[in-house]
This record gives C-alpha cells, structure tokens and sequence, in this order.
C-alpha cells in the first residue's frame, strides 16, 4: 500500500513515523509545500514547543477547545494527553511539566520535539518531499492522482492520502477538497490579541493584571485569567482565550468591538464597594493613590484612578458616594473599543476548514472519498493557547494512523480470502 502525506508538519510527521510503526511494510511518502519541515513546531512557544498541556484544570474540553470538543472527547480516550507524554518519553524526548500545566521538552528547545520526528522518519525509511505544493487531487479508479504546481515533479498515484496541511487562512486554499464533497468551515484567525486605541493604557506597557475578567457586552464570551497591557493594546491568557471563543463574532464585527474588562475579577459589584468603604473607613486620610485594593499593580491602580475622574491627592475620606461608584464602576466594568488583532507571536492559529460533519468521527476519513483522511488544524479544531492545538494535532494524526493500518490489514484479508479457492 502506498500512503500519501499532505502536508509536513506535526500532524502530518505523526501520522507517518505511528503509521510506518504499525504497518512496517506501507510505502508512506510527505509532501511539503514549503522549503523545510516541521516549522512551526520550532517558532512555537518562544521556540520551546509546548507540544501539550496536563489538563489538569479542565473540567470540559469546550474550556480549552471551542471547536471541535464533542470529537476530541471520543479520540482523547484512544490517545490523549497521557499517551503523548509517554510517546514522546519513550522516544528519548524528556519532559516537564510547568506550573501552568504546559508541558515542555526538557531542553526547554523545539529542536528536541523536530529532531525526534525528523530521525525516526528517515530512520523508518519514510520519504520526505519538499517544494512540492500541491495542485489537485484526483480520485482514479479506487486510488489517487497527485499532481504538484511545478510540471517537473511526477504525477503520482497512492492507494490512501491524509491531509495534514495545518489551518488555511484562505478559504480558496481549500478549493480542492470542497470540490471533493467536504464542506468548509470558513477560516478565521482563532489565536490573537488585541489592538485598543489607548495612548494612556498603551503607557502601561507590560503590566500585567494577575487575574482579571474580559467579556463582550451582549454575549456570552467571558473569560478569566491574566492580562497583560502592551504597546497595542491586551494580550495575555485572557484575552488569547476571548479571541479563540469569539473568533468568528470579531470576525463578522471587523475586529471592532467593544470589551469590558473586570480588573479584580470580581463579579459581585457590592463586594467590591464594601472592600473599598472598608478602605474609607480604616484610612480615611490616607492618599487614595497610596492604597492599593486587591493589590493591584501600582501603576494600573494610578491609571485607573485618573480614569475615574479621581484626583491623585485626594484622600479616602473625601471619596464621596459619587466618586466611590465611579470607582467601582470603572474596577468592575472598565470599557474598551477594539480595533483590529494582532497575531499572538507567530503561533497562527485558525478556526474552520473541513467540517468535522464531512469525516467519519472514528477514523478521520471522508464521508464521500474511502481512503481520505484528515488530521491536524486544517480540520474545523482548534484550541486556546497552552499546548492544545498541538494535542489535537498529536490525537487526530495517531487515531489517522491506526485507521490506514486497519484498512491496510483489512485489504490484505480480503486479498487472502479472494485468493482461496
């Protein structure tokens, strides 16, 4: 059996080196589009590749994936987190676990999780191509043509083909497949942050709200978490994690919206008016400048002070119960106009692609072409930031894998069985 590989990212090195493990004797061949492989294993996670997460903290999977949970759920139990960590330890990658539940190689360096795949590819006697973009895909007669965009590169024909060529931020990229019967998802970017016209925030540059609350009025999208201010806007996991829930609203929107923002991550207003009259009271000729609620960074605290219309100098007894709920106000329900997205680092990260109602949940494979596969992002999953995306690449690519070699098994029995006499 000949396999094709669409695709030579992480999905698409996991599926062949697992696939090529189970069935020693399929013929596994990578096309890749670009130059070299593997890069975005290598610029992700500042360079150290936070290949998954210890999901400790998740109660639901819709937590951490707003695509594609209900699936993960069924694949996780063939091949989730655990089996990755094990995976990789046992093929010489050693491990650790943040207190943030990332999980990292312990070389702190992506080239450790690149070079494992890369080495047991060609060990395994798995065929690299490069610069081989694709340009159609035929079904012919129970296998598949592979024509490429340079005429020089052989028409090529393959018993099975996986397609793990990652997100798509152009619906047209995905043509081809449309044209096979797959309905698309629209692409929509899934991972950024945000730009705010604020010359004032946008001067705290680099502070960060340990644990803060960000919503879209007239929604449902609220998340909580860190936040930090850059010289654009909002980043940080609060915001990563509004952006990948609310893709495809701040997409229809532009990306102008506004936001608010909830510094104390307090949802009960009077909570926080009573913390804040107990200041009043215990201080009252105290600056209110110089004392911090919540602990706060000073810095916010200074900007959120002047951004209530309180002057610096004054003291906590001359508040008054007009300036107290303006503060409180503007603690609890801080309003924010966004204006456009930045990508988070080089982690691009994209919602849609194929439908996950056009692939048999078991196996990954094409409702309408038998021995088409799909794996990794260009399937409508994606994930928050914190090693994620990458599980499900890891999942999809392996529960592919087992798939081809059934099929593969199941052709050589038939074959077995015709042969009889």
């Amino acid at each position: 059996m000949d396999v094709a590989i669409i695709g030579g990212g992480a999905a698409g090195f996991f599926l062949a080196v697992n696939l090529k493990t189970l069935a020693p004797d399929i013929q596994i061949t990578i096309f890749e589009r670009q130059t070299d492989v593997l890069k975005k294993v290598l610029i992700s996670g500042g360079g150290r590749c936070n290949l998954t997460n210890s999901f400790e903290y998740v109660t639901d999977l819709k937590q951490v994936y707003p695509r594609g949970h209900k699936l993960l759920k069924g694949l996780f139990k063939e091949f989730g987190h655990v089996e990755t960590f094990e995976w990789f330890e046992s093929h010489g990658v050693k491990l650790v676990t943040q207190d943030d539940h990332c999980v990292f190689p312990a070389a702190q360096d992506a080239h450790a999780i690149a070079d494992c795949l890369k080495s047991m590819a060609i060990k395994l006697g798995i065929i690299i191509k490069t610069s081989h973009k694709l340009k159609s895909l035929t079904p012919t007669d129970g296998r598949y043509k592979l024509t490429f965009q340079d005429p020089h590169q052989n028409t090529r024909y393959f018993d099975c083909v996986a397609v793990t060529t990652g997100g798509a931020p152009l619906r047209e990229s995905l043509v081809y497949l449309e044209q096979l019967g797959h309905h698309i998802e629209n692409p929509a970017p899934s991972l950024f942050t945000f730009n705010i016209d604020s010359p004032a925030l946008r001067q705290l540059m680099g502070t960060v709200a340990t644990t803060a609350t960000v919503s879209i009025p007239g929604t449902k999208f609220r998340h909580s978490d860190a936040l930090l201010i850059t010289h654009w806007g909002m980043s940080g996991p609060a915001i990563l994690k509004l952006s990948s829930h609310a893709a495809r609203l701040a997409q229809e929107r532009a990306y102008k919206f506004p936001i608010l923002v909830n510094w104390l991550n307090e949802t009960n207003n009077e909570t926080v008016t009573a913390a804040l009259q107990n200041i009043i009271q215990n201080h009252p000729q105290k600056k209110i400048s110089g004392t911090r609620p919540y602990n706060l960074p000073t810095r916010l605290w200074h900007y959120l002070i002047d951004k209530s219309g309180i002057a610096p100098e004054r003291k906590w007894n001359e508040l008054g119960h007009k300036g107290l709920c303006k503060l409180t106000d503007t603690l609890c329900n801080d309003r924010y106009e966004v204006n456009g997205r930045s990508a988070f680092r080089e982690e691009f990260v994209t919602c849609g692609g194929i439908s996950l109602e056009s692939v048999q949940r078991q196996t990954l494979e094409s409702k309408t072409c038998p021995g088409l596969y799909f794996a990794g992002e260009v399937l409508d999953i994606d994930g928050v930031t914190g090693g994620f995306n990458f599980q499900a690449a890891w999942s999809t690519a392996y529960i592919v894998a087992q798939a081809i070699a059934r099929r593969k098994s199941s052709r050589l029995h038939d074959s077995i069985l015709h042969s009889m006499p």
